[in-house]
């Protein structure tokens, strides 16, 4: 094939990749391939621009391959979730609304915000796997649950303490936000307890379209949760709605139910504040027994899964309605 045009070296490509492929030259040696990815994830993309080069390496006349990669610019959108106390449920909550969301066909990833104190890997069964990078750009670790995940957790041996500064923090926070997401259209960021670096870091740098609130129903909760929300009210950051978390124990032995932590706190606070109320989460010991199993309540269809769910669904109604 001396002298081949781009089109002849495209027609010599198997079928799959002449799909991809937008534009081809060869010049002087070097064919030069432009490649529309859009659709593929990190890990298919690469695996794209390697099979280009090897069957275009493999023609007469070329010596040299070039793959400019494109693809449709995906309209990410970041869910904060967040409280002002730690302790309410809040890395449980984002583990089961990822899980819910990717079981209703959303293209969905998790952030694991909390440098400090990092859940998800247990939470989603991705102990001990680093993420692998290129450029200086992290890819998520797949989940069995069908989207990325990227937790510090992910980063550093799980019996190491992480001894950083507030800029430190927020530093890693956005390596892990600025990775390479793919398609993933719905981008849920699990956010440390509290109001400080991260959290303000978070706001003014990524701009969530809108954050989730997770109380316990008790009042000293409450509190926190309400001087949460007044930090994404004064950065802009409109409240999707508030869940209460641990809301009403049911006995397994003899079915009675009671409220520890008391009951209805969490919605009767989001009413006075003006803010929808999304949903409850029971105390129950499946969700504990489940989350330390890496198994999330909301990839299965439980009783505690159907509330997972439930709430996902709203949280997609007001993104949909955004």
């Amino acid at each position: 094939m001396t002298g081949s045009t781009g089109d002849e070296l495209k027609a010599a490509l198997p079928p799959a990749l002449q799909a991809r492929v937008t534009a081809l030259r060869l010049a002087d040696g070097v064919a030069t391939v432009v490649a529309d990815v859009s659709g593929l994830d990190a890990i298919e993309r690469e695996r794209t621009e390697a099979a280009l080069r090897e069957a275009l390496m493999g023609q007469p006349g070329v010596s040299e391959v070039r793959v400019a990669m494109t693809a449709d610019k995906v309209q990410r959108r970041i869910i904060a979730v967040g409280s002002g106390k730690g302790g309410v449920g809040k890395s449980t909550l984002s583990a089961n609304l990822a899980v819910a969301m990717s079981r209703l066909g959303r293209k969905v990833g998790l952030v694991d915000a909390d440098i400090y104190g990092p859940s998800q890997p247990r939470l989603l069964q991705t102990e001990g796997i680093k993420p692998r990078a290129k450029d200086s750009k992290m890819f998520p670790v797949p989940s069995p649950f069908g989207f990325g995940v990227l937790s510090m957790g992910n980063l550093i041996e799980g019996d190491k303490a992480i001894a950083w500064r507030g800029p430190m923090a927020s530093g890693a926070l956005g390596q892990l936000i600025d990775a390479d997401w793919g398609d993933t259209e719905i981008l849920i960021v699990d956010l440390p307890p509290g109001t400080g670096d991260v959290q303000l870091t978070m706001l003014q740098r990524h701009k969530p379209v809108g954050a989730v609130i997770v109380s316990t129903p008790q009042d000293l909760a409450l509190i926190d949760a309400t001087r949460a929300m007044q930090l994404f009210n004064q950065a802009g950051v409109p409240i999707i709605g508030v869940v209460e978390n641990m809301a009403g124990y049911m006995c397994p032995h003899c079915g009675e139910v009671s409220d520890p932590f008391g009951s209805g706190g969490a919605e009767a606070e989001a009413a006075r504040l003006g803010e929808a109320f999304l949903g409850r989460i029971p105390l129950t010991i499946k969700i504990r027994q489940d989350s330390d199993a890496g198994q999330p309540p909301a990839a299965g269809d439980s009783p505690e899964g159907q509330a997972f769910l439930a709430i996902a669904r709203r949280v997609l109604t007001w993104l949909d309605n955004s």
